[in-house]
């Protein structure tokens, strides 16, 4: 087995925090220290697992299985990257990086920004950015690429999961809105 590094990023109820850390360990979560950053609750595993999903995965069932109501709401290292942070992950300095950007090094090929264009930086995909790494022949590790596209599709997953939730209540919402206006006619 091998050791994963990951934060689960958790919604939870309020007044709860007093019990989350000892709900958390009972529940199988012991390879986790529990943070909180700006009144938001983030656990950060290192788990022994034969590979990134199962230990992303169990955590995940362990967390929300706790009996505490929790819901976790994403999965970090996040697949949205500026360029100092590819730099950071890739141990790149951030001018190499640069210059792969803007076209000035290599083919000029680089991934295109996904977000931020018109902003002040620029966010691009992880998993992109490592697909185009590993194509290049630059990518030391190819589980970084594997790893990336494994916590985007959970993170997607858990997105979708998010949006049926507030689909389902919406439509309750208009099915009763419905009624009490067949009533009031």
């Amino acid at each position: 087995m091998k050791s994963h590094e990951f934060t689960l990023v958790i919604e939870a109820p309020a007044g709860l925090s007093s019990r989350l850390e000892d709900g958390l360990f009972g529940a199988g979560c012991d390879d986790a220290l529990l943070s909180f950053r700006g009144g938001i609750a983030y656990l950060e595993f290192d788990r022994q697992a034969d590979n990134l999903e199962s230990a992303v995965m169990s955590a995940i069932r362990q967390v929300e299985q706790s009996g505490l109501k929790l819901k976790v709401k994403r999965v970090e290292p996040s697949d949205l990257v500026t360029s100092a942070e590819i730099a950071r992950r890739l141990n790149r300095s951030r001018q190499s990086i640069q210059q792969l950007i803007s076209g000035s090094r290599g083919d000029a090929d680089f991934p295109l920004p996904v977000a931020g264009v018109t902003a002040k930086t620029m966010l691009w995909s992880w998993q992109e950015v490592t697909r185009w790494f590993k194509e290049k022949g630059k990518l030391d590790n190819e589980a970084v690429y594997e790893n990336a596209v494994v916590l985007k599709q959970i993170n997607e997953s858990l997105e979708m999961r998010e949006n049926e939730l507030q689909l389902k209540s919406i439509n309750r919402l208009t099915k009763q809105l419905r009624k009490s206006n067949k009533e009031f006619v």
